[in-house]
């Protein structure tokens, strides 16, 4: 019976990593996470262990194009290996690697999880060649062969370091990162679903560094907009907040503004609303002159009042200041759609903004305490 229990929860705690859990199973399974440490390290320890997996893979594939060009050289007579050497060089290749190898064999039935893992979180690929996602890729993975023995023998370490980081809400191995922005004063928050559609663990930082664990809700991929929710008790909820989101389409040539993180800061933009709708007549969106970066996805988009009239999501490849953003109005469907669950059918988004009047300045000050960097692998 404890058998059974024990495959059960290794089934669910593979759906967790792989995404394949929806909202409600996901929810829940985060807040299970939260009261049963056991539970919390075997899904920190399973990840670590398929990352580790994928990590000897890359090794594996670099030490054979190493091998292959050793032939080459020896074969055009450019270096020359005496018989005895290749023999030594495989028994101390094995003893140095035997750890590695045993952990490669003893899970042939997972590998292949881990290989798509990390296959599918590679750079968001845009719908349109000539339209790049403002998505930004962090580079973590240890490309240097010579620390692979430390990194081994250091797996216990590196499981606790990671637990830990889970108990405080931090995931210290992001891949990618963009913007997101509350849409209500209890944790609630918008970002573009391509921010975070290839993230198993996501977390958010405000612009004073407090990170925060999150969570995926609701993803709209058609639409490009995903709604997260902070899931830390270190979050402190807030009683409103000073802008609204507005329904309605805005005005050509009405002046704009946006915040987002492109870096570890963030960074103020300032423009005008171009056009009504986005790359090649999409409807969906609409285009905006302001400069944009990798990071700047799921960033809001300010009129003078205040209103958050559209999320940034893309830019066109080659074209100065073609910047386009995901129309509000979407934010609604999107919380229409999660309010179906019934944790969240009492939520309430605010349409009116205190900040219509106010200098420029003062209004971004009000604002940037809800704005966060996304970051999530």
């Amino acid at each position: 019976m404890q058998d059974n229990k024990d495959l059960m929860m290794l089934d669910s705690v593979e759906r967790y990593i792989k995404g394949e859990m929806n909202p409600d199973e996901r929810l829940f399974f985060e807040n299970l996470r939260k009261t049963n440490s056991e539970i919390d390290q075997m899904v920190v320890e399973h990840t670590l262990f398929l990352r580790q997996v994928n990590r000897y893979a890359v090794r594996k594939d670099f030490a054979a194009n190493l091998n292959d060009i050793h032939h080459k050289l020896e074969n055009a007579g450019t270096i020359t290996t005496a018989a005895n050497q290749h023999t030594g060089k495989l028994v101390f290749l094995w003893k140095k690697y035997k750890r590695v190898a045993g952990i490669a064999a003893s899970i042939a039935g997972i590998t292949a999880v881990g290989l798509s893992l990390l296959f599918n979180s590679v750079a968001p690929h845009p719908k349109d060649p000539q339209v790049k996602e403002l998505v930004s890729k962090i580079e973590v993975l240890d490309q240097k062969t010579k620390n692979l023995d430390q990194k081994i023998d250091h797996v216990d370490n590196k499981a606790t370091a990671a637990a830990n980081s889970n108990a405080s809400g931090i995931d210290i191995n992001a891949r990618y990162n963009g913007t997101g922005f509350l849409i209500d004063g209890k944790g609630l928050m918008i970002t573009n679903a391509h921010v975070v559609k290839r993230s198993v663990n996501i977390y958010v930082e405000n612009n004073k560094g407090e990170k925060f664990k999150a969570i995926v809700l609701k993803q709209d991929p058609a639409r490009d907009v995903a709604i997260i929710k902070i899931v830390d008790d270190r979050f402190k909820p807030v009683a409103s907040l000073p802008y609204g989101i507005r329904k309605t389409a805005s005005d050509i040539a009405e002046p704009i503004f946006t915040l987002a993180f492109p870096s570890d800061k963030m960074v103020y933009g300032e423009g005008y609303l171009s056009a009504k709708t986005g790359f090649n007549g999409d409807t969906l969106s609409f285009q905006i002159s302001v400069p944009a970066n990798p990071g700047n996805s799921g960033g809001p988009v300010f009129n003078r009042n205040g209103e958050v009239i559209g999320i940034l999501s893309a830019k066109e490849v080659g074209a100065e200041g073609a910047v386009f953003a995901v129309q509000s109005k979407y934010i609604f469907q999107a919380l229409d759609s999660l309010r179906k669950n019934q944790l969240y059918e009492k939520v309430k988004v605010s349409q009116k903004s205190t900040l219509n009047g106010l200098d420029q300045t003062v209004q971004v000050k009000k604002i940037e305490d809800y704005i966060f960097m996304v970051k999530g692998d």
